[in-house]
């Protein structure tokens, strides 16, 4: 269970109370922890810009579309409205999962820029004024990711062997646990019965467990509840049922 079903989809198995109408936690592999420890990375104008079609996040929404409606010649020459409203985020391993690059177009291949005359500086963006002569800095460079163990090479604990590096950030040895409001820890028996206890479930049969997959409607789901509640699994997968019944005279 939980792995990859496509490159913009993951399948998680939720624990699910169904008297309460809440997800208890979510079964998930490493793709989906990954995914979530990405998101950490994302810059606020990413988020925002991910957001702002399906609903704007507040004033940074009315902050985003003020910024993106401002016209060039109030920007200062070396600075560039992109770097602002299409952030990178600092984290560029395109092994992460749900990246969903051609949805969101997300900038997921880090370049560089120099003077082709002093190449002592470097910048994340072209044309800004090098420090040392004022020309503009728009010899591009490459850049050199870590090592993972699709792309080959030694990582930091390759050592002379040339081992390789497991892609993302956590190890694929166990499944994970993803409670309702995001935390996640390691799965096992034995906290899944501490969790019963601490949800004072009672009646077991009430408990119910559903195969879902996670994927572009779930994600900009999720980005927007992680900010407004602590119920995000239970929003992102309950929530419509649980406007329904409400709605019932």
């Amino acid at each position: 269970m939980g792995e990859a079903a496509s490159s913009s989809s993951v399948k998680l198995k939720l624990l699910i109370d169904t008297k309460a109408q809440k997800v208890l936690f979510a079964e998930a592999s490493k793709d989906f922890v990954d995914f979530l420890i990405y998101l950490l990375s994302l810059p606020v104008g990413t988020v925002i810009r991910l957001l702002k079609e399906s609903s704007l996040v507040g004033s940074f929404g009315k902050l985003y579309k003020s910024i993106e409606n401002l016209h060039e010649t109030y920007i200062q020459q070396n600075q560039n409205k992109d770097s602002l409203l299409n952030p990178r985020a600092p984290i560029c391993d395109t092994e992460i999962p749900l990246l969903l690059v051609s949805d969101f177009e997300l900038n997921t291949t880090r370049k560089l820029y120099t003077c082709d005359n002093h190449r002592t500086y470097v910048a994340d963006l072209p044309n800004l004024d090098c420090p040392n002569c004022t020309r503009k800095m728009g010899l591009e460079m490459s850049y050199v990711a870590p090592a993972t163990a699709n792309n080959g090479g030694s990582g930091p604990s390759g050592g002379c062997g040339g081992g390789m590096v497991e892609r993302g950030f956590v190890k694929g040895v166990v499944t994970y646990m993803v409670m309702d409001d995001l935390e996640v820890k390691p799965m096992s028996t034995i906290s899944s019965i501490t969790l019963l206890n601490k949800f004072n479930v009672k009646d077991v049969e009430a408990l119910d467990e559903k195969d879902v997959e996670f994927g572009l409607d779930e994600v900009l789901k999720l980005l927007k509840a992680s900010m407004e509640c602590k119920t995000v699994l239970t929003s992102v997968f309950l929530g419509n049922k649980k406007e329904a019944e409400n709605s019932q005279p």
